[in-house]
């Protein structure tokens, strides 16, 4: 009984050393990224997820953010998605406000809606939907499917990266097609033309 698990633990050991991947620990939490297709240096990656787990610190300090509020915040290259519902005005410019005050923020693009929080079961589906794009990413010509980070909040779904505009068009056709999508925002970071 013992040989199976020597063997799990060998494999797993060979795995980290495959250099595709790379190990980090950001805010004392392990998580594997892979390097390779992502346009992002090693040192952006770990800063992105700095500013996502800081702000992520800001909204939970605040009584009404956390109680009142649903709020995701991703980065990527420096520039962060703020997205979910919040039940007022005031408390999605302060969302947004606490993100500005995390260091190496380029940009925020502020989605936030005025709306009560979305239901477990919406959520659950939002997750579906990421699911589904990230599948369909793979049979875009020319696309590293790494290379384009997806958000899907209440059915629409947030598209971020660093690519080109043909190719960023069509990504945003392909997954527009896809069910269970109400919406699709391109939030690309362009290598050349703008969007």
């Amino acid at each position: 009984m013992k040989k199976p698990v020597a063997w799990c633990l060998a494999l797993v050991g060979f795995g980290a050393l495959l250099p595709a991947c790379t190990t980090m620990v950001v805010g004392g939490a392990v998580s594997t990224a892979a390097i390779t297709s992502d346009p992002r240096t090693t040192g952006t990656i770990v800063d992105d997820h700095q500013i996502e787990s800081k702000a992520k610190q800001f909204f939970d300090a605040d009584g009404l953010l956390s109680q009142q509020a649903h709020l995701s915040v991703t980065c990527f290259n420096g520039i962060v998605l703020l997205a979910g519902q919040t039940p007022t005005d005031e408390m999605r410019t302060r969302a947004e406000d606490y993100v500005k005050r995390v260091s190496k923020v380029r940009n925020i693009h502020n989605e936030i809606t005025i709306e009560p929080p979305t239901p477990t079961f919406q959520r659950t589906n939002d997750g579906l939907i990421t699911t589904k794009v990230k599948g369909k990413l793979f049979t875009v010509k020319d696309l590293d499917s790494g290379m384009v980070k997806v958000v899907t909040e209440n059915g629409v779904v947030y598209l971020m990266g660093v690519i080109d505009k043909a190719t960023g068009d069509a990504v945003a056709e392909v997954v527009a097609g896809l069910s269970g999508v109400q919406k699709v925002v391109k939030l690309f970071e362009p290598t050349g033309k703008t969007y």
